[in-house]
């Protein structure tokens, strides 16, 4: 199970994911009061319930993944799923903040919450070559008997 490496690979998506809920995407030096996001300076999962839950279902997905060994072809669906989410979870978080309208002279840096979906994405596709790779062995092995 922990044994193989796109079980590690999915234990570190797992653990980029989830995360996020404690790292913000992006901060402000300071507080923008017409902002929804920004009010608190900080742009992270909890401004928006759709994050909550994309990224958290993507992390549970993740994890769920690791226990899927046995049955490697689901496994490699609930990878696919698993990155698909990540990928729309991008896209919702750019696409809020972009409707937010932030004021031209507020300075917006990125933390490291902006970073981490994109890590994980490394480590999902890492982890579907790598299942993928013992698909292929497997059925190699199958052959040969």
């Amino acid at each position: 199970m922990i044994q193989r490496i796109q079980s590690l690979f999915l234990l570190l998506a797992a653990g980029g994911l989830g995360s996020l809920f404690a790292v913000p995407f992006a901060r402000t030096t300071k507080a923008i009061k017409e902002s929804a996001f920004l009010q608190d300076s900080l742009y992270d999962l909890s401004d928006h319930i759709a994050l909550m839950i994309v990224f958290g279902l993507t992390a549970v997905l993740a994890l769920v993944s690791i226990f899927l060994f046995r049955n490697r072809k689901l496994q490699l669906q609930f990878i696919a799923f698993t990155l698909v989410g990540v990928v729309a979870g991008i896209v919702l978080a750019v696409v809020l903040f972009m409707q937010q309208g932030v004021p031209i002279d507020s300075s917006i840096q990125d933390d490291i919450g902006t970073y981490l979906p994109l890590v994980a994405i490394l480590f999902l596709a890492l982890a579907y070559r790598f299942t993928k790779k013992d698909e292929k062995l497997v059925r190699s092995m199958d052959r040969l008997r």
